[in-house]
């Protein structure tokens, strides 16, 4: 099992992009996404998905049922990909995963089409281990560019293009799957990566522009503030975090992060999980060492320890929101 430093109380990038509320810091100085954000592990074998890609508010989706639905009574979740989105293999089989634990999953392309450049599998895992020079001069131009497509597509990625996406997936599902929301009492939203700050912003409240992506106003009075969107959440590595986004939550949250982890740094996970015990939000945030970020997706891992952590994650996701 993987060690974990776990705090559970009840009652716990936005670098380039100009945020939308006044004041807000950003997630982090230094690197801003990484790669097991922007590629996928290998997938492991056997893994056929079993859901399907549709439209919900004309949005498009990846829908995915446990094997007695409708005959029993099921939960509505949002699953908020990585960068590599919904045609990914092994986030529709991450989905499919939550489909097996009586969750019925949408996962909405919040990317509107335009997923993370080179979203394929981990160049790491399939590199030579002796690569000549000339492969190496290869390799590090084609590492340039695609820093620079990241940089590109991140710029495109702000809050005022997601969050319109996002409500319009959250009152269609409402409409199309109302036994299931019903059932639930809400919508339940988890998040990897990419997703995780799009969980912490449906779990908050927020101004009425912010949330259908527009930017406050400083001289406006009287903001009209709606949320949260979902009544219980949790979110894996996340990136492009910042203290604020955590500081809006409002909903009982479970957060798996990783130890020294440059995309969601030290010092925004603890001002978050100060202000949930504050406000005494009931949330759980466990410390996983010796994994890499992204390790809670699906993907294949010749690591035993990382195996066991990526099902310890999942675990801890699954019984928060069946818990709450």
């Amino acid at each position: 099992m993987a060690d974990a430093e776990v705090a559970t109380k009840a009652p716990e990038n936005d670098t380039a992009e100009q945020s939308l509320f006044p004041g807000d810091t950003p997630a982090q100085e230094g690197v801003t996404i990484g790669d097991h954000c922007m590629t996928d592990r290998p997938t492991p074998n056997g893994g056929n998905p079993t859901g399907e890609i549709a439209k919900i508010a004309d949005v498009d989706v990846y829908i995915t049922k446990p094997g007695d639905y409708p005959h029993s009574p099921s939960k509505l979740l949002l699953l908020l990909s990585s960068g590599t989105g919904i045609h990914s293999v092994n986030n529709q089989l991450q989905a499919d995963k939550f489909a097996s634990e009586g969750f019925l999953v949408v996962m909405p392309d919040q990317f509107g089409g335009d997923p993370a450049p080179s979203s394929t599998t981990d160049p790491n895992a399939l590199q030579e281990s002796s690569p000549s020079l000339l492969e190496q001069v290869k390799l590090r131009a084609a590492e340039t560019a695609k820093s620079f497509m990241i940089d590109m597509w991140l710029a495109r990625q702000t809050p005022d293009k997601v969050l319109p996406i996002l409500h319009k997936v959250v009152e269609g599902t409402k409409e199309e799957f109302a036994d299931a929301v019903a059932n639930g009492e809400g919508i339940y939203a988890v998040g990897y990566c990419f997703g995780g700050k799009y969980v912490a912003m449906l779990a908050s409240e927020l101004p009425d522009t912010v949330a259908w992506g527009q930017a406050v106003k400083d001289e406006e009075q009287g903001v009209v503030k709606s949320g949260p969107l979902i009544k219980a959440g949790a979110f894996a590595h996340g990136t492009l975090i910042t203290k604020e986004d955590l500081e809006g939550i409002q909903v009982p949250i479970s957060i798996a992060c990783v130890e020294n982890d440059q995309l969601f740094p030290d010092e925004v996970r603890e001002a978050g999980r100060a202000h949930l015990e504050e406000k005494q939000i009931k949330h759980e945030v466990k410390v996983y060492t010796g994994v890499p970020h992204g390790f809670a997706v699906i993907g294949d891992y010749e690591d035993t320890k990382i195996k066991e952590a990526q099902k310890e994650a999942f675990q801890q996701m699954v019984g928060w929101l069946n818990a709450h």
